[in-house]
C-alpha cells in the first residue's frame, strides 16, 4: 500500500522554536505571546467545551460522516474496537470505530483518514489493543492509514489528543479514542453502558475536550500533518495530493450553541529536543504566566498534580497576603499501584509543600465523590485551568513534569482580555464543572461565588447548604503510604524535569554492586565445573558413554558434510537456525564441536553472514513500524546507534552483543544502514569470536575425551583469551559510555 503524505493546509511555520528557557511572564501582563507561551494565536469563529466523553464522542459520530477530504486522529492511544455511542445510534453505520470509519470512507470517495497513535511502552501493553499495527481493522480500507509514532527521546511519549475534520473543525483536550473513557456528567454508579472492551464496568470518568473551528482548526491540521510527516520511516515529507488548498466548509454542529464566538485561541505546545529539533516548552511557560496573572481564584482539574515549576509558582501566590484561592480537583487515588507509587507519592509531596506555604487558608484539594463513605469516587482525567473569569486553559497536558518538558502536548487558551461576554462564558464553564461535581446547579455556584468572592469559601457554602450528600467534592489530603516512604526520595526520576538517560533512571532504583554477585558467579562457575567433571566421569567410566558417544552424535552430520552439496547444506541449516533466533553463540560452538576449528569456523562464519544478510533484507522490507512490533523499545536505541555510527556501530554491536543477533539484523535493515557497511561490520566483529569459540569448543571436547597436559593447556589458553577479550571490550564500552 502506498504511504501518502496528506494535503498541506495554509502555510504555517513548523513548531520548532526553542522556548525551553522562556520567562514565566510576558510584557504588559499579557499571557498569550508567540515569543514564549504559545506557537500561534489564531481566530476561532466558534468554540465550545464538551464536558465528559459521551458528549465528545456523540459529536464525533455525527460530524465524521460529513467529512469530504481529510480526517486526522492523533492520540496517546487509539483503539479500533470502541463504540463512540455505546447505547447505539440509528445512523446506518456500524458501531465499532474501525468499521464506522471504513463505512464512512465507502460513502465519501474523496475522503482520506489518518490515525497516528503513540508507539507505546510495553508497560501499557496489557491496557491496550494488542499489536494494533497488524490489526486487520486498520488495514480494511485503502484510504485509511494507521501508524504508530515512536520518534521521541527515550522515556517520552506522544500525548496529544487531536481530531481535525476537513481542516475546518478541530477537537483537542484530555480524551483519547480508546477504552474506559466514555461517561456522562451524571456518572451513574452502575451505568450499564460504562463498560470496557472486556465488558466489565470501570470507574466513573470525568474529562473534557474543546471543539472549535476557523483558522485555529486549520493550524491543528497543520500540526497533525507535521506529526505525520515526522513519523514516516524515511523522514521525507513527500508530495501533497495536489497543489490546491482544501476547501473549508462550515461543519459546526447545528444543535450545539457555542460558548465563544470570534475568539482568539492560543495554541501552546510541549516537544522535547529530538532529531535536530530544539525543545519547545510553551505549555510550561503558559501555566507559569497564568498563575502569575491570577487575582482572586485559580481552579484546576487534572489527572496529576506534581509539576515542580507550577507547584513553586502556586506556593508563592497563595503565600501572598492577598493571593488567589487555589482549588485543585483530582482523583482520590492514582490509577493502579504503579501510578500510586510514583505520581501519588509526588502529589502528596507537593500537597504538603502547598499546605506549608498556605498561611491564609487559600488552598484546598478535592476529589469528586459519588459516595465517599462507600469509597466511590469519580476518576478525574481532565486537564483544565481556569484563572478568575479571565483565562481558560484546556488541552492534553497534565500538571506533571513530563507534560512540561518531555511528552508531546497541545493546550488551547482563551484570554477574555476584559471582554464581558468572554468573561461570562469562562465563568459559566467553571460553574458548570463545579455544579457537576457538587451535584448542584450553575445558578447556585454563581450565587455562591458572587456572595463569597473566593472559590473555596463558595464551595464550602454550597456543601453546607446541601447538607450531607453522597455526590460532592470531598476534601483530599494525600499522604505517602509507609511502605513507599523508602523510595519517596527517588521516584522523582519517573516524572523528570528534563529527559533522563536510562542508566540514570536505573541507578536510582538498583542497589550499588556488592561482592555478593561475584561470590554467586564463582559458585555458578564452580557448579558448572563440577558438572563437567561428573559428565566426563560418567562418559568415560559408565555405560552412558557407550550409548551416547560424541562420535555417534556427529557421524551423520559429518557424513552430510562430505557429500557433494554437503557444505552448502550445513551452511543453509546453520543460517536457518540463526534466522529462527537460535542463539548464534550456541550454533558457533556446536559447529566447532562437530567439524573442528578450521572447517567449523568457516561454516559458522558463512552461516552467520548469510543469516545476517537475510535478517537485514527482512528488516528493510518490513520497515521500521513492523519491526518495532517485533523488537519493541530496543529498536529505537539500536536504530539511533546504527544510523549515527554505521560501520563502527555494527562492529561494536557484534563484539559486545547488547541485543540478540536477529534483532540487530532486523534493526539494521529497518534503519536503512548501507548493506555492505552492515556486512563488513558483521564480518569484522564476528570473525574473532567465531575463530576463538570454535577452537575452544574443539579443544574442550579433545580435553574431555583425551585429557593430556597439552590439551588442557590449550583450553586454558583459549579461555584466558576469551576472558581477556571480554574485559578489554568491557573497558572500551565503559569509556565510550
Amino acid at each position: 500500500m502506498n504511504d501518502p503524505v496528506p494535503m498541506q493546509s495554509e502555510l504555517l511555520d513548523p513548531p520548532s522554536r526553542d522556548t525551553a528557557d522562556a520567562p514565566p511572564a510576558v510584557p504588559n501582563g499579557e499571557v498569550l505571546d508567540t515569543r514564549s507561551t504559545c506557537e500561534w494565536i489564531l481566530k476561532a469563529h466558534r468554540a465550545s467545551v464538551l464536558i465528559d466523553a459521551a458528549a465528545y464522542y456523540a459529536v464525533l459520530r455525527k460530524m465524521i460522516p460529513r467529512a469530504r477530504h481529510s480526517i486526522f486522529i492523533l492520540g496517546w492511544d487509539i483503539d479500533s474496537r470502541i463504540e463512540l455511542v455505546p447505547g447505539g445510534v440509528d445512523d446506518g453505520y456500524p458501531p465499532k470505530l474501525s468499521e464506522f470509519l471504513c463505512a464512512v470512507l465507502d460513502d465519501n470517495p474523496q475522503l482520506r483518514i489518518y490515525l497516528l497513535g503513540w508507539d507505546f511502552a510495553m508497560l501499557y501493553a496489557f491496557e491496550r489493543e494488542w499489536l494494533p499495527s497488524y490489526k486487520p481493522a486498520w488495514h480494511a480500507h485503502r484510504r485509511l492509514w494507521f501508524r504508530l509514532d515512536g520518534r521521541h527521546p527515550l522515556g517520552a511519549s506522544h500525548h496529544q489528543k487531536i481530531v481535525v475534520i476537513d481542516d475546518s473543525l478541530a477537537f483537542t483536550g484530555g480524551i483519547d479514542l480508546t477504552g474506559s473513557r466514555w461517561d456522562t456528567p451524571e456518572h451513574r454508579p452502575d451505568d450499564p453502558l460504562r463498560k470496557n472492551l472486556g465488558k466489565t464496568s470501570y470507574q466513573p470518568m470525568h474529562d473534557a475536550q474543546l471543539m472549535f473551528d476557523g483558522p485555529a482548526a486549520a493550524a491543528l491540521a497543520h500540526l497533525a500533518r507535521e506529526r505525520w510527516r515526522r513519523s514516516r520511516r524515511s523522514g521525507k515529507a513527500g508530495r501533497p495530493f495536489n497543489g490546491k488548498q482544501p476547501p473549508r466548509t462550515d461543519l459546526w454542529p447545528s444543535d450545539i450553541e457555542p460558548d465563544f464566538s470570534d475568539v482568539d485561541l492560543g495554541i501552546s505546545l510541549t516537544e522535547p529536543a529530538y532529531d535536530g529539533r530544539p525543545a519547545i516548552q510553551q505549555v510550561k511557560a503558559l501555566h507559569l504566566a497564568a498563575v502569575a496573572a491570577a487575582r482572586r481564584n485559580i481552579y484546576i482539574e487534572n489527572q496529576y498534580f506534581t509539576a515542580n515549576s507550577v507547584g513553586s509558582a502556586l506556593q508563592k501566590r497563595i503565600a501572598e497576603q492577598d493571593g488567589p484561592d487555589l482549588a485543585v480537583v483530582c482523583p482520590y487515588r492514582q490509577s493502579g499501584w504503579l501510578q500510586e507509587a510514583t505520581m501519588g507519592v509526588l502529589r502528596a509531596r507537593l500537597h504538603k509543600l502547598l499546605k506549608a506555604a498556605d498561611g491564609n487558608g487559600r488552598y484546598a484539594m478535592y476529589a469528586p465523590a459519588l459516595d465517599a463513605p462507600k469509597g466511590r469516587f469519580i476518576n478525574v482525567h481532565s486537564k483544565i485551568m481556569i484563572v478568575d473569569e479571565r483565562l481558560l486553559v484546556i488541552g492534553s497536558a497534565n500538571l506533571n513534569n513530563r507534560s512540561m518538558v518531555l511528552d508531546s502536548e497541545c493546550c488551547m487558551t482563551i484570554d477574555a482580555r476584559g471582554d464581558p461576554q468572554r468573561e461570562a462564558a469562562i465563568a459559566r464553564i467553571r460553574n458548570r464543572l463545579l455544579a457537576e461535581h457538587l451535584d448542584s446547579s450553575e445558578a447556585a455556584v454563581e450565587d455562591a461565588l458572587a456572595q463569597h468572592g473566593r472559590l473555596n469559601a463558595a464551595i464550602a457554602s454550597i456543601k453546607t447548604a446541601k447538607g450531607e450528600t453522597a455526590r460532592t467534592l470531598e476534601p483530599l489530603t494525600p499522604e505517602v503510604p509507609p511502605e513507599l516512604r523508602d523510595i519517596a526520595d527517588r521516584v522523582h526520576v519517573l516524572d523528570p524535569e528534563a529527559p533522563i538517560a536510562a542508566n540514570e533512571l536505573l541507578a536510582q532504583f538498583l542497589p550499588e554492586p556488592t561482592h555478593r554477585p561475584v561470590v554467586a558467579k564463582l559458585l555458578v562457575l564452580g557448579a558448572l565445573a563440577l558438572g563437567v567433571v561428573a559428565l566426563t566421569i560418567a562418559w568415560r567410566f559408565t555405560p552412558f558413554g557407550h550409548e551416547l558417544s560424541f562420535a555417534k552424535l556427529t557421524t551423520e552430520t559429518q557424513r552430510l558434510a562430505a557429500t557433494h552439496f554437503g557444505p552448502l547444506a550445513v551452511v543453509a541449516m546453520y543460517a536457518l537456525a540463526a534466522l529462527l533466533s537460535v542463539p548464534v553463540t550456541l550454533l558457533i560452538a556446536v559447529t566447532g564441536l562437530v567439524f573442528g576449528a578450521i572447517a567449523g569456523a568457516a561454516y559458522a562464519l558463512a552461516g552467520t553472514l548469510i543469516a545476517a544478510a537475510a535478517g537485514w533484507a527482512a528488516g528493510a522490507w518490513l520497515g521500521r513500524d513492523a519491526v518495532r512490533e517485533l523488537a519493541g523499545a530496543r529498536l529505537n536505541q539500536l536504530s539511533e546507534r546504527l544510523r549515527s555510527k554505521g560501520l563502527v556501530a555494527v562492529i561494536l554491536l557484534r563484539l559486545v552483543p547488547v541485543a540478540p543477533f536477529s534483532i540487530v539484523n532486523l534493526a539494521a535493515g529497518a534503519s536503512h544502514i548501507r548493506f555492505w557497511d552492515f556486512m563488513a561490520g558483521t564480518a569484522i566483529g564476528m570473525a574473532p569470536g567465531v575463530v576463538l569459540a570454535t577452537s575452544f569448543a574443539r579443544q574442550l571436547v579433545s580435553a574431555v575425551r583425551h585429557p593430556t597436559p597439552l590439551s588442557l593447556l590449550l583450553v586454558a589458553a583459549i579461555g584466558v583469551a576469551l576472558v581477556s577479550m571480554s574485559l578489554v571490550l568491557r573497558r572500551m564500552l565503559m569509556r565510550r559510555q
